[in-house]
């Protein structure tokens, strides 16, 4: 049983995040919206994006960003918001090449 002064648990992330102190830039776009922010949080499974007004849970977005060796163009769902501050989104679908990319990213970030 929980008590009043404890939090509740937080589900186990499937992948591992790095943290971009500097951003990188991602150009994002669904619901007829299109913007160019900076991303706080990478992992295989997703990004954070900060931006000041993020779209709604479940809006499926277009994402593009650079990392060394090419571009990467996923599908992504927005998963959850943070007011003011931003949006945490899954990746949907990839294709081979690109998530070769970011696993190349991943590896180095993550050392």
């Amino acid at each position: 049983m929980q008590s009043d002064t404890e939090e509740p648990a937080r589900p186990t992330r499937r992948y591992p995040r790095a943290s971009l102190p500097n951003g990188m830039s991602v150009a994002w776009l669904g619901s007829d919206l299109q913007f160019f922010s900076r991303v706080q949080t990478i992992g295989m499974g997703g990004l954070f994006i900060a931006t000041p007004n993020p779209a709604p849970v479940g809006t499926k977005l277009r994402l593009t960003f650079q990392v060394p060796g090419g571009s990467v163009l996923p599908e992504a769902i927005v998963r959850n918001v943070a007011p003011g501050r931003g949006m945490g989104v899954e990746f949907t679908r990839m294709e081979p090449s690109e998530r070769f990319l970011l696993e190349t990213l991943m590896e180095r970030l993550l050392r």
